[in-house]
């Protein structure tokens, strides 16, 4: 067992050795006023929850006064606004979210900066001097007291982050908000613009046609979409741009930030004389966007213009100069995610980044990525880099910080990474363990110790496989690795022994069960490569996963909205289903229009091992990149062949598109081929992760050795999707002859 010591004991003791300063409630009854000014909501909030908690706590109800009907404050008396400046003046300025605490002239005085100091102030109250703890939505521990007394306070604080933002299901409780001092965009962006906002702003729907000139020249022509960055030296985009920003400021007159920002995708930034003339001279593509964004910076001086440095605009520029109310939000989006940002060759990319922007600007917003986008409920052990990262974040004077993380009910240790993360967010220099533990004994109480050793061990696992973890991972990556057999067994006892810990608590043995689930996906990802591992223990152990996603409201396993019913279904479809006759089975291939360099020769012996890919693409596939694909399948002698077919992947958010259409041929001697048939596919731009089949059948047999596949690629991203103009992928991973 470990020991923990919470802050908020070593302050009731105190608190209890203490002469008291202030006399809150005495046996159950009030001894003290509330008293706010009702013009400001975030006193008034303030005083709502400090009146809610002290009567759920102790019974007592205090009354909540405006100041203008409470006559003179008495002792014992809560006071929380800027009115009582008017007769006590701390020596103190407060800052965004800051707030001050004080009880040395006998009452309790609150005051908060601008924003929702006040707030901020009443929840540590709560927090710190008489023991409630929030862990989850609607999940929080607040002791009884009969008696609650203040002690000489004289308390000032500020957050390390002007702006704090993560994501968690918690975010769905007011509350929950409000105790991790958390925001959203619509707190700070203008018309919910405050990422990726190019098509938004500027819709090639609406201006492509005409205007094919306001959007990115690639390769040799212009690419007006969707996904298509603009020409950022094209004076007509500034103007329009103008227009469209004084309308969204003019709807929304309380907001002072917009953002005006690339589409998502990569290297489809304009390369038109104009726009490369700048990009290099300035040694990079945001070269062109500080030019662009200066420029409506200048038009708009008592607004901020916030922009991505993101991907291909992520290294600053040489000599651009942000204006000072131009706000860089600076993403980590390709850095691995196994170590600290410094210790790792992507992280150290990020890392001189960072540097560069800080050195050229003092408004800077960090989107940080702790999730795995195509398997959210898998293991995913970063929570040892997430303390030294946000400390070089804080380091390099980053102002506003996002943490995107796997926060939807069921992903691996949701509550846990959103707990850890909001507290770093306004003290990053809190110990992460101490953090950890804190949580975990309030969270999961008897469990917490074995789910605690579950992370160190898989903690440490991932450190000595010295195997990335990145935010497209799988877990069949980490098979040989943290998730190793004899390391699975070990962390499944551990579990076993946390849900017997917990067996008389059924509200603590859900939480329990429902962290469990990335484990539980684990082993079902890792057992569909392998085929001795077919049996109807997994069976059992589908039906086992499928029940917990339903019962914990799981909605989807990946950023493409695949669903729990949908993967368990395909797993016993796709996975368990042996296929019956396959005549290519260990079959040779040979190459005529080979796949990319990194997969040809995994690819001679995956199109025939009858072992199906999952969602991720270096998982079992294939690939093909710009170019169509062929080749030929030599089955070892002539047999009767009735069908053909291969399996395709579609997954737009890595471009990886499904092909136009797929062409079989036969032959005797490997010489002369015999059209066997063809099949066209339609174009498909939903976002789901799907496997398609391509299949032609023959009404009779015919005498066959070799088989010829030619596969039609899209080749080019169109102009719809991410990769506009950029060379488009197909993969496949299986080809079946009966």
């Amino acid at each position: 067992m470990f020991r923990m010591i919470c802050p908020w004991l070593c302050l009731l003791a105190a608190a209890h050795y203490l002469p008291a300063q202030v006399t809150l409630v005495s046996r159950s009854l009030p001894q003290s006023r509330i008293i706010v000014d009702n013009g400001n909501s975030s006193d008034s909030l303030a005083a709502v929850y400090l009146q809610r908690f002290i009567l759920e706590s102790s019974g007592a109800k205090l009354p909540l006064l405006q100041h203008h009907h409470a006559g003179a404050p008495r002792p014992n008396d809560v006071l929380i606004g800027a009115f009582q400046l008017n007769s006590w003046q701390p020596a103190v300025s407060l800052k965004e979210d800051g707030f001050l605490i004080s009880t040395q002239d006998g009452r309790l005085r609150i005051l908060g900066g601008p924003g929702k100091g006040t707030i901020y102030a009443a929840l540590t109250l709560l927090d710190e001097y008489w023991g409630m703890a929030y862990w989850a939505k609607g999940v929080y521990h607040l002791p009884k007291h009969t008696d609650i007394q203040l002690p000489d306070i004289f308390q000032v604080e500020h957050p390390a982050f002007a702006h704090r933002q993560t994501f968690s299901y918690g975010n769905e409780d007011p509350v929950y908000q409000d105790w991790f001092r958390l925001e959203s965009p619509g707190d700070a962006f203008a018309g919910q613009l405050w990422v990726h906002t190019f098509d938004r702003i500027l819709p090639a729907e609406e201006f492509g046609e005409s205007h094919p000139e306001y959007y990115s020249f690639i390769n040799g022509e212009r690419r007006p979409g969707k996904a298509s960055q603009w020409c950022l030296t094209n004076p007509e985009v500034l103007e329009k741009a103008s227009l469209r920003l004084d309308s969204i400021f003019k709807a929304h007159p309380g907001q002072q930030m917009i953002s005006v920002s690339q589409n998502d995708g990569n290297f489809t930034y304009c390369t038109c004389p104009s726009c490369a003339a700048i990009d290099e001279r300035e040694g990079s593509p945001s070269g062109t966007l500080i030019y662009f964004v200066n420029q409506l910076a200048e038009r708009f001086p008592d607004k901020v213009i916030s922009t991505l440095a993101y991907l291909y605009s992520m290294p600053p520029p040489k000599y651009a100069r942000p204006r000072e109310n131009v706000n860089i939000m600076l993403c980590s989006i390709d850095a691995m995610r196994e170590v600290p940002l410094t210790e790792s060759k992507s992280g150290q990319e990020f890392a001189e980044a960072l540097k560069g922007w800080a050195e050229i600007s003092d408004n800077l917003f960090v989107w940080d990525y702790g999730i795995n986008f195509d398997n959210l409920v898998a293991p995913f052990p970063n929570f040892h880099v997430l303390q030294p990262n946000m400390a070089l974040f804080h380091q390099h004077n980053v102002r506003m910080h996002f943490a995107q993380v796997g926060g939807k009910r069921g992903e691996d240790f949701s509550e846990l990474r959103a707990f850890m993360l909001a507290r770093l967010l306004w003290d990053p220099y809190q110990d992460a363990d101490s953090l950890m533990q804190t949580f975990m004994q309030g969270y999961y109480g008897p469990a917490a110790p074995f789910l605690y050793q579950y992370q160190k061990m898989l903690e440490a696992a991932l450190l000595s496989a010295d195997t990335p973890l990145w935010i497209y991972d799988t877990p069949v990556t980490h098979k040989n690795g943290m998730l190793r057999p004899r390391l699975m067994a070990r962390y499944i006892a551990l579990f076993d022994k946390a849900e017997a810990a917990v067996a008389a608590q059924p509200e603590v043995l859900e939480r329990v069960r429902r962290s469990r689930l990335p484990l539980q996906y684990a082993r079902l990802e890792i057992a569909r490569t392998d085929s001795s591992l077919y049996a109807p223990a997994l069976e059992q152990q589908l039906d086992t996963f499928l029940a917990r996603c339903i019962r914990f409201e799981v909605k989807t396993l990946n950023e493409r909205s695949n669903r729990p019913q949908d993967y368990v279904q395909l797993y016993r479809e796709r996975y368990l289903s042996k296929p019956s006759g396959n005549l290519a089975k260990g079959a040779e291939v040979a190459w005529e229009v080979p796949p990319a360099p990194a997969y040809q020769e995994k690819g001679e012996a995956a199109l025939t091992d009858e072992l199906f890919g999952g969602t991720t693409f270096g998982d079992s596939w294939v690939g093909w990149e710009g170019v169509d694909g062929s080749f030929v399948i030599d089955l070892g002698k002539a047999v009767q062949v009735r069908s053909v077919e291969a399996d395709f992947l579609h997954q737009l958010g890595a471009w990886i598109l499904l092909p136009k259409s797929v062409t079989y041929s036969y032959s005797a001697d490997g010489t002369d081929f015999l059209p066997f048939g063809k099949k066209a596919l339609a174009e498909d731009r939903s976002r789901e992760v799907k496997f398609v089949g391509v299949k032609v059948e023959s009404a009779r047999p015919v005498a066959a050795r070799y088989i010829r596949v030619e596969v039609e690629g899209v080749k080019v991203c169109p102009p719809w999707h991410y990769g506009v103009g950029y060379p488009a992928w197909f993969f496949l991973d299986e080809v079946i002859v009966r």
